[in-house]
């Protein structure tokens, strides 16, 4: 109950009250089935119900709850990648994102919420079907205006806030604990903390949340305004409003529950100063705002931009907008969707709504071609700079999500193609590539596309996508007709960066001849105008060229040429990426202390950018040089959390790749059978993403030439053949804590080294310990969180355990160990206990 919870629930912007029977049902509801539909008219409360049930049900979901928003979804696409998101699944490249959340989410024990989903029911229900059927752990918690029906589901209705009722021959009840008075009180507290009411008033309030028809929002609204208004004036009001000829549905007709909600933020509205009622209806254009850019879009003659701050905490007052977090120091907002549905009416009755649209379209254009300008700038800035648009464009991507929706409806493909180019840059760096796809093939595919003047851009930002989706013959289709129309059109900028895109695919190809002359076109136009981040990628590919060619060193000269660029601007991202291929380069030829160092820097710049499957991969390609330097408990500790980083994260290919590294390391280790079943469920992975398969017992095939004994091995792969993902993360997890702990076997006589893993010369280690075990202590040597778990590991206990004590994940607390023994020039736990043991009795 003490654990760290693991959710991304968005925080609420208002205390919840009430609802306990509701909340007891639905969680019982959940504990005996596997999906629970919350259905109920706008406004009832299904989405503050629904977060309220998941932060009281994280004890029972171990691998967490998580909320996906899904209000402007309309694809099933869509619904696939607003999950990934949710539940942090990267998707794969060359891999569908349907199958990358459902082999992701397969054997995990979450719970995940699923907002909004009335108008993508049919898209929803397919979704969670295959869900349902595919992963056995998860449960579907979903809320919608018209029910959502999966099999063995439930459709529970949410009822209105209702009075008790009166039993006969008693005493009518204190309407103070009735739970649509105390919601009221609350709300009017909340604006006006002083505020008070007498048993009379008591009597009224109960009898205005009553005309509200027990609609929780309806009742939040009001009791923001009685502080101003008073509970008599208001209840006259209202009962006057939903009397009123322009109410009534027509004559002799009652206003029913489903038409209370829009007649009372209508009477709310009206009461509002003319300011307010302005910027209400604005707003609505938002997915969510801060300050700076509601006064850039919403201000005019009849608005001055210095009013707005005011306008906006009072309507915050009036529970009309919620907060909803903070982004750089700013306040974010929002909207609740039954207020920004009535506020768009209201704003599309003024004749306003194509003019706010439009300089909201103004507004997210700069600042998307901001992003662009800012990650491919030649200048010298700090990275924070540099990325401060790549956070931005993240904070407002629903916003942008709707404009890139409304100018697809429109047809306006210049403005939507716009927004695509820029946008390429995000979908690139966080992995969004088949969403990024969708909205540009759409757009693409519009009449105007034809004649749009950002038509070539957008084809050469559509091949990157190709690109990094592995779809090779598409990049190199569109990439070749965008750089035909770019120097038609005289476009320089992308000359460039098509002449790039063009070499990366065909270096990808094995096109040596044809990806040399671009790279070198690419080269020369670059440095021509001086485009350092261009000229940089340029001499990144050309060092992939040359590596290919067998001529390491001039390869590497290449890539510190290009790192000597990139720093020299701060661009980490760029660093990055170059890190990553430098020290892959520098593995396969041997030279262990380039790698270790190149994984090392590239896994501290991946962590700050937030590219997990990146990080994936530097923290196994640590592990890998590791091991080659006989290392094999920092071997164990960065594989095994390269491992769990990459199945966590959906990235199939990369887990396959770590269980056969950890394999490799635990059979030399003699630690045989479990190595061949690692290595058998590695070979099943990479089949089922389409990756070249092997026979059994790959990679041990010549390792062995005793028929028995190969009999055995081969046994024991198909066994593994046969284990579930997650089934054989946990063994490889076990494996290395018996690995770290087992001495170095020595090699049998039948073995022989792989033929294709041929013997590499030996390197120095990369970095000798920077303190001396037996003149510094722990605690002058480690930091806080470093000294726990050294004392752990001195009593014995696994990084499992040392998690469940600290309440962090086994790979960090892997992660800390192994930083432990390269800080102090260690090998294994051992040396870490007798460490701990000399400074303590000493």
């Amino acid at each position: 109950m003490t654990a760290p919870a693991r959710h991304n629930l968005p925080r609420p912007g208002t205390g919840f009250v009430g609802r306990e029977p509701d909340l007891s049902d639905l969680l019982h509801l959940l504990g005996t089935g596997r999906s629970v539909n919350i259905r109920g008219v706008d406004g009832i409360g299904k989405t503050r119900l629904a977060l309220r049930v998941a932060e009281q049900s994280t004890v029972s979901f171990p691998d967490g709850v998580w909320f996906a928003d899904l209000t402007d979804v309309r694809t099933g696409l869509e619904v696939h990648a607003r999950i990934a998101e949710a539940v942090g699944v990267v998707e794969e490249p060359g891999q569908p994102l349907a199958i990358t959340v459902t082999e992701a989410l397969r054997d995990r024990r979450l719970l995940l919420i699923l907002d909004s989903c009335e108008h993508v029911a049919a898209e929803v229900t397919e979704v969670g079907e295959a869900l349902l059927e595919a992963c056995p752990s998860v449960t579907l918690l979903l809320t919608s205006e018209q029910p959502v029906r999966l099999s063995g589901g439930t459709v529970w209705m949410v009822p209105p806030m209702s009075l008790p009722p009166t039993a006969r021959n008693a005493p009518p009840p204190d309407p103070t604990t009735a739970e649509p008075v105390r919601l009221f009180m609350d709300r009017a507290r909340a604006r006006d903390p002083r505020f008070t009411v007498s048993p009379a008033e008591s009597e009224t309030v109960a009898a205005l949340c009553a005309l509200a028809g027990g609609m929780p929002l309806g009742i939040e609204v009001l009791g923001a305004a009685a502080p101003e208004r008073g509970v008599y004036e208001l209840f006259r009001g209202v009962h006057d409003h939903l009397s009123s000829p322009e109410a009534l549905p027509g004559p002799g007709q009652a206003v029913t529950r489903n038409q209370v909600l829009p007649l009372v933020l209508d009477y709310v509205y009206l009461g509002l100063p003319e300011p307010e009622r302005v910027l209400l209806r604005r707003l609505s254009v938002f997915r969510g705002w801060d300050l700076e850019l509601a006064e850039q879009v919403c201000s005019d003659e009849g608005l001055p931009e210095t009013d707005i701050l005011d306008l906006l905490t009072s309507l915050l007052d009036r529970s009309l907008i919620t907060v909803t977090g903070e982004f750089e120091g700013r306040v974010r907002y929002r909207l609740p969707e039954a207020v920004r549905r009535f506020a768009e009416e209201r704003l599309i009755a003024a004749g306003e709504s194509d003019t706010f649209q439009d300089r909201l379209l103004e507004r997210m254009l700069l600042l998307v071609e901001d992003l662009g300008r800012k990650l491919e700038s030649s200048r010298s800035m700090s990275w924070s700079e540099r990325d401060s648009g790549r956070q931005r464009v993240i904070a407002e991507y629903d916003t942008l999500r709707s404009l890139l929706r409304r100018s697809h409806q429109r047809g306006a493909a210049e403005s939507g193609l716009r927004l695509c180019v820029s946008l390429v840059a995000h979908w690139v760096s966080h992995n969004n590539y088949s969403e990024g796809a969708h909205w540009m093939d759409r757009l693409l595919a519009l009449e105007e596309a034809d004649k749009a003047p950002s038509r070539a851009r957008a084809l050469v930002g559509r091949a990157q996508l190709a690109r990094v989706r592995r779809d090779h013959d598409l990049a190199l289709s569109l990439g070749e007709e965008g750089l035909r129309l770019c120097r038609e059109n005289g476009d320089d900028t992308f000359v460039r960066t098509s002449l790039n895109l063009l070499a990366l695919v065909e270096v990808r190809e094995h096109r040596t001849d044809r990806a040399s002359v671009r790279v070198e076109e690419a080269l020369r136009l670059c440095r021509e105008s001086g485009d350092l981040w261009g000229e940089a990628i340029a001499l990144g590919t050309r060092a992939v060229l040359v590596a290919r060619q067998g001529d390491y060193p001039t390869a590497d000269h290449h890539y510190n040429a290009a790192l000597t660029l990139l720093r020299g601007i701060d661009h980490r991202w760029g660093v990055g990426v170059i890190l990553i291929g430098q020290a892959r380069a520098a593995e396969a030829n041997g030279d262990l202390m380039t790698a270790d160092r190149c994984y090392r820097e590239a896994l501290d710049t991946q962590r700050l950018i937030g590219a997990t499957a990146e990080e994936a991969r530097c923290l196994s390609g640590i592990g890998r040089v590791a091991h080659a330097q006989g290392s094999i408990g920092q071997a164990y500790d960065y594989l095994s959390e390269g491992l769990l980083l990459s199945h966590q994260s959906g990235q199939r290919a990369e887990a396959a790749r770590s269980l056969l590294s950890i394999a490799r390391l635990a059979f030399e280790n003699g630690l045989r059978e479990p190595a061949c079943r690692l290595a058998g469920a590695a070979v099943a992975l990479r089949e089922r993403v389409g990756l070249p398969a092997h026979g059994a017992p790959w990679p041990f095939v010549d390792v062995e030439r005793v028929r028995r004994r190969r009999r055995q091995l081969v046994a024991w792969w198909e066994q593994g053949r046969l284990l579930g993902q997650t089934e054989v993360v946990a063994e490889a997890e076990r494996l290395a804590e018996e690995g770290r702990r087992a001495p170095m076997a020595p090699r049998r006589r039948t073995e022989e080294p792989e033929p294709s893993r041929p013997r590499k010369r030996a390197a120095r280690r990369p970095t000798g310990p920077t303190h001396s075990p037996e003149t510094t202590s722990p605690q002058e040597s480690l930091t806080k969180r470093e000294l726990e778990i050294a004392r752990l590991v001195s009593t014995g206990k696994s990084n499992p355990e040392i998690a469940r004590t600290l309440f962090i994940t086994p790979s960090t607390a892997a992660r800390h160990v192994a930083n432990i023994n390269r800080k102090m020039g260690f090998h294994s736990r051992t040396q870490i206990t007798a460490w701990v043991e000399l400074h303590q009795a000493g």
